[in-house]
């Protein structure tokens, strides 16, 4: 049976889901912007400083349920500009020990909640 989680530290989610699902083998993280985040409106705006703020909270959430960033196997980036992509694999790529990084789609999705540059959603295995 699926455990959802939400994260106590961020507002409820702002549609019908939950922050983290997982089963005996993955944990699946809701996609998550800037604007998900408490006090960050200040950040909404540079693609590197919002790709900081949401690695970390994604970081800090996978922690939450016993789970590491070098779990992770799958990210999908929606970017508001492609051409912004360099600017956000810099900070993204801080995150992971390469050169084996997590299967990745990016995308350009021009209407990002909250009016966000980027937002990333990811699926990590679970440590045995």
């Amino acid at each position: 049976m699926p455990e959802h989680h939400n994260d106590p530290t961020l507002p409820s989610p702002h549609f019908p889901g939950s922050h983290i699902v997982m089963d005996d083998r993955y944990a699946f993280v809701s996609g998550l912007t800037a604007a998900d985040i408490h006090g960050t409106e200040g950040d909404i705006g540079d693609i590197k400083e919002e790709t900081h703020r949401v690695m970390r909270e994604l970081q800090r959430m996978l922690e939450m349920v016993n789970v590491h960033m070098s779990d992770v196997v799958r990210v999908d980036v929606h970017l508001a500009d492609l051409d912004e992509i360099h600017d956000m694999d810099s900070i993204y790529a801080e995150f992971f020990e390469g050169p084996n990084y997590p299967a990745r789609t990016c995308t350009q999705s021009p209407k990002l909640f909250g009016g966000c540059r980027v937002e990333i959603t990811l699926m990590a295995r679970r440590p045995d």
